[in-house]
Order: structure tokens, then sequence, then C-alpha cells
């Protein structure tokens, strides 16, 4: 288990703004060291989380804003 992954049982996570109302598409993220970020469903959050570098999560937010995941 690398440091990131220690993290993720203590990390803050916060439920995005873009999640549904109506309790779909929840999807929490949650800062890391370095930068770093998690993603997870917040339906399941022992699954596992996806972890991103601060150059993924660029441009993974530059994604989103653009709607190329529509």
């Amino acid at each position: 288990m690398d440091d990131l992954t220690r993290e993720l049982p203590t990390a803050r996570w916060r439920k995005s703004t873009l999640s549904g109302d109506d309790g779909s598409d929840c999807v929490e993220i949650a800062s890391l060291s370095g930068g770093h970020k998690a993603i997870r469903d917040s339906k399941n959050p022992h699954a596992p989380a996806l972890i991103l570098t601060p150059d993924q999560w660029t441009a993974f937010l530059n994604n989103v804003k653009h709607r190329h995941f529509d």
C-alpha cells in the first residue's frame, strides 16, 4: 500500500457540486498530500478510489468544464 492509499481512510471527502440531487451520480472528492485528489462513488465508499496527480486532476476538471463526458 502506498502513502496516498494510506491517506484515504482519514481523508475529508466532499460531495461534488455536480452530483445529482436525487441520490444518483454521487461523486465525492478528497484532497491528498502533494496536490493529489481522490475520487469515489459515495454510494460505495469502500470500493477503490481513483487517485489523480495534480496534472491529471487539472485535465479531468477541464474535460468536465467542456462537457466532454456528457
